[in-house]
């Protein structure tokens, strides 16, 4: 996905988590409107400038498709997904340090002050579709 469409849907109000969540939903067998629903706390750090919201779109991605859920088979299952986690988070963490909202951006956006400073900054618009690009290729390695 491109910077300049991701960018178009920050301008349309979706979020870093809903950007990366819907990018994959049909390959995870679910409609744009219920990865948009399902992502809709996670962006800006979860509301709180917190955990990245496209790191945790990611994560909801992988459990998408890797999640454990069949009682037959949830240990197994559980170590794939638990193996997948890890290979995004190494990835993740090989170009950042940090996966908090907050540090990333240099501002908090929890407050709308914090929010309107990374907006004028440009920081959010140049930053952030920026990542959610590489969480979007880094998920196409780990998703194969």
């Amino acid at each position: 996905m491109e910077e300049k469409m991701i960018q178009e849907q920050f301008m349309k109000g979706y979020d870093c988590s809903q950007v990366v969540v819907s990018h994959f939903a049909e390959k995870m067998g679910i409609t744009e409107d219920l990865a948009n629903k399902v992502a809709a706390c996670f962006g800006g750090g979860m509301m709180q400038a917190d955990t990245c919201g496209a790191f945790t779109g990611a994560l909801m991605v992988i459990g998408l498709k890797y999640g454990h859920y069949d009682v037959e088979q949830l240990l197994a299952q559980k170590d794939v997904m638990m193996a997948k986690s890890a290979e995004f988070k190494k990835k993740f963490f090989e170009s950042r340090n940090t996966c908090n909202c907050k540090e990333l951006i240099g501002y908090d956006v929890s407050t709308p002050e914090g929010f309107q400073a990374a907006l004028e900054s440009g920081r959010m618009m140049e930053f952030c579709p920026a990542l959610v690009k590489e969480v979007i290729a880094m998920l196409d390695e780990v998703l194969q």
